[in-house]
């Protein structure tokens, strides 16, 4: 049975419990508003030792600054994650940002993704927020999973995080 509580800043050593490896079928990108998938057939690898520390870090930064984070746990193993950053974006600072979120490999497709991305919805709807903004990877697997959640391409593509992120899908998903 995978149970959904919050974690904590000192939670942030269980994320080097998460493989993200995974074969990657198609990837999207983004066109004048339109979605364009391409063939790409490869395997993602999971983290090295200096991806699990960034990712370490971004998590310890949100929670350390305001942020939330919850986590899918099956027993004592993190067997997924997510993070809604603590700073307020959009135009009318009404959106608040899901910065990460991953399921590892052998527990995908089962909703725990699901469960994550409504526990952090509650919570971005606790502080006020009317959308999640979305940075999606642009593997067909994210896209689709956060698109067939209510997510849509947005209109407002926040500006510092398209410069991070340049090929990622930015989407929203209304909340309210």
């Amino acid at each position: 049975m995978i149970s959904i509580f919050p974690m904590k800043l000192e939670d942030s050593y269980r994320i080097r419990d998460i493989d993200r490896s995974e074969i990657i079928e198609r990837v999207y990108r983004c066109h004048e508003g339109v979605l364009e998938a391409t063939a790409a057939g490869h395997l993602c690898p999971n983290w090295s030792e200096d991806d699990y520390r960034e990712m370490i870090s971004r998590y310890e930064n949100e929670l350390a600054n305001g942020g939330t984070a919850f986590g899918a746990f099956d027993g004592e193993r993190l067997v997924g994650f997510g993070v809604l950053a603590h700073q307020f974006r959009g135009n009318d600072k009404s959106q608040l940002q899901l910065d990460l979120m991953y399921v590892t490999r052998e527990y995908r497709r089962q909703g725990i993704g699901r469960r994550l991305l409504e526990a952090l919805s509650q919570a971005a709807i606790a502080q006020g927020a009317k959308s999640l903004y979305i940075s999606s990877t642009e593997t067909e697997s994210a896209v689709r999973f956060y698109t067939s959640c209510g997510s849509m391409l947005t209109r407002e593509v926040d500006k510092e995080l398209f410069e991070k992120e340049p090929y990622d899908i930015h989407m929203v998903r209304k909340l309210c």
